[in-house]
């Protein structure tokens, strides 16, 4: 620290005014993005009547666990959460199987037409088949109306499956491959002893970024998903969110009608906490390979 502010202190006064910017600006997005989260956690814990009344702001205002409890009572949050958790456990394992099964062959230079086969997938990043010829796809394989309805139709990104090629290619020597064919290794062998192991960075990595996009997705689902049994999390929290099902037409009495619509608005902060809690979890554990994968995608392989 000492020696940072020795640097600052001998800095061309340029210099210095341009540090200051940049912390300027970046405290700026750091509240941009912080007092949103910090209202959302408080009006989860806050009163009803007090967030109605707009009297919570970085602090909870009468404290209660009421939002709370109603979400642990309502069966289609409990289900969405289960079917959640299911999407982005099967679906990041079957994505990180298939990426990798597509990066490695790619990333060998006794595959002669892996340049040609790159192209391929790289075409599938910019010229998509569609919404509704997907659908028919997916309608003819059966997969309407299923859990993998949302698991194989994306069951690998061409672009993640592109850095995990480069990370092969940039960081794993290819003298390790010779030996290993001197030892007799298959390329099978190879892959699953010496690539996987030296790969763990990247492949922490990219679980995040598709456990992520599972947890996070919901599109597919209200495409694919009639049943309200197989849906996850996310299409509930859009349906309270914005559908708001709650029928207040049905309520006669104004003081029932005032604490509906409070109890609703608890349950939208406390829905939107909770489902944020298990990507809070889990980012802490790969935080420390963020750097690398981003300075590989950086990289042309």
């Amino acid at each position: 620290m000492k020696t940072e502010k020795k640097k600052f202190s001998k800095a061309p006064i340029g210099d210095k005014v341009f540090i200051i910017f940049i912390y300027v600006l970046l405290t700026l997005a750091m509240l941009i993005v912080l007092l949103p989260l910090i209202y959302i956690v408080s009006a989860s814990f806050s009163d009803s009547q007090a967030v109605i009344a707009n009297e919570v702001w970085l602090l909870p205002v009468r404290p209660t666990l009421r939002g709370y409890e109603a979400v642990f009572k309502n069966k289609n949050i409990l289900t969405g959460f289960s079917n959640s958790f299911f999407y982005m456990i099967v679906g990041t394992a079957v994505n990180i199987l298939m990426t990798i099964l597509c990066a490695f062959p790619l990333s060998r230079k006794e595959f002669t037409a892996r340049n040609k086969v790159a192209m391929i997938f790289i075409f599938t990043m910019y010229f998509s088949g569609g919404l509704v010829p997907s659908y028919m796809l997916v309608n003819k394989l059966g997969l309407v109306n299923t859990r993998w309805a949302l698991i194989i139709p994306s069951a690998m990104s061409t672009y993640f499956m592109i850095i995990c090629r480069t990370y092969f290619i940039n960081s794993i020597p290819d003298e390790l491959y010779e030996a290993g064919q001197i030892d007799g290794c298959t390329p099978f062998k190879y892959l699953l002893r010496i690539v996987i192991p030296l790969s763990k960075p990247i492949i922490a990595v990219l679980t995040l970024y598709y456990g992520v996009g599972k947890w996070n997705s919901y599109f597919d689902a209200m495409i694919y998903l009639k049943d309200q049994t197989l849906v996850p999390l996310q299409v509930v929290l859009r349906d309270i969110l914005i559908l708001n099902k709650i029928d207040y037409t049905m309520i006669s009495d104004a003081s029932a009608l005032a604490a509906q619509r409070g109890l609703t608005d608890l349950l939208k902060y406390s829905t939107i906490v909770v489902a944020s809690v298990p990507v809070l979890c889990i980012y802490p554990f790969v935080q420390k390979h963020f750097v690398k994968g981003v300075m590989i995608g950086a990289v042309k392989g």
